[in-house]
């Protein structure tokens, strides 16, 4: 079924050559319009209607953040469109929404526009952009979400919520101080490299753990953290004597 897709970005060659891929990616033909900046791109999400936004972050009348601050209710599915700008990025992850980094690659693009077709029914993109907006205006962790997605729900999760994730594989495990665990198909090393920055310790190859959980420091069986909740995180010999001094530092 045809979808209605806008592109919106203020490079011409980029609406080309994406515009292009869609069509030649796709079995069936979508309705496609096009808008170069923050105002005509507001103007073109009232008129148009789109199922899918393909929104550039750096154009010449603002960013793509100025605009979706001025939507109250998006009904669209979005992708951004980016430069590598890893704080950005970071951002994205956290709050699950769909990047693609220029220039654009045919198969990463084939792969993002079948996941918002896919979801297209999904009303829930106001509460993404909240969680993304929070990451951009605030380099401190308090009170931050992260989107956590298994294969029926999508979650909004308090970092400060997390006690730790554990490795299952190519999965990660998460577990919480006041709810049910969580399994997510992203390895471990992704979250680490999110998570890190907030201050969360790879204690051990298979666990990530929140510091400010740590209870206390068991010295028999190897060397164990005792966390809220009475959890027991594995401490690795090659970390032990890094971590406990930035505990003790704590």
């Amino acid at each position: 079924m045809p979808v209605k897709i806008l592109l919106i970005d203020n490079e011409d060659d980029i609406r080309l050559v994406v515009k292009e891929m869609i069509h030649r990616l796709t079995g069936y033909v979508h309705t496609a319009d096009e808008a170069t900046g923050v105002v005509d791109g507001l103007q073109k999400i009232n008129s148009f209607n789109p199922d899918i936004v393909f929104l550039d972050v750096e154009m010449d009348d603002g960013t793509g953040f100025d605009l979706l601050q001025q939507i109250n209710n998006p009904g669209f599915q979005l992708i951004f469109t980016t430069a590598h700008n890893q704080y950005a990025i970071q951002a994205f992850k956290f709050s699950a929404i769909d990047y693609l980094l220029k220039p654009v690659d045919p198969a990463e693009l084939s792969k993002s526009l079948q996941k918002a077709i896919e979801n297209i029914n999904e009303k829930n993109l106001a509460k993404h952009i909240e969680v993304l907006m929070q990451r951009l205006q605030s380099k401190d962790g308090s009170s931050q979400q992260i989107v956590l997605r298994d294969m029926e729900k999508t979650y909004f999760i308090k970092t400060a919520d997390i006690l730790y994730c554990e490795a299952e594989g190519s999965y990660t495990k998460f577990y919480f101080s006041n709810s049910e665990p969580i399994f997510v198909s992203n390895n471990l090393k992704e979250y680490e490299d999110m998570l890190k920055p907030m201050g969360f310790i790879r204690t051990h190859h298979s666990y990530l753990v929140n510091p400010e959980k740590i209870k206390m420091y068991d010295k028999t069986d190897g060397g164990m953290l005792i966390l809220e909740g009475g959890y027991s995180i594995p401490l690795s010999q090659r970390k032990r004597d890094a971590i406990l001094q930035m505990l003790e530092k704590r």
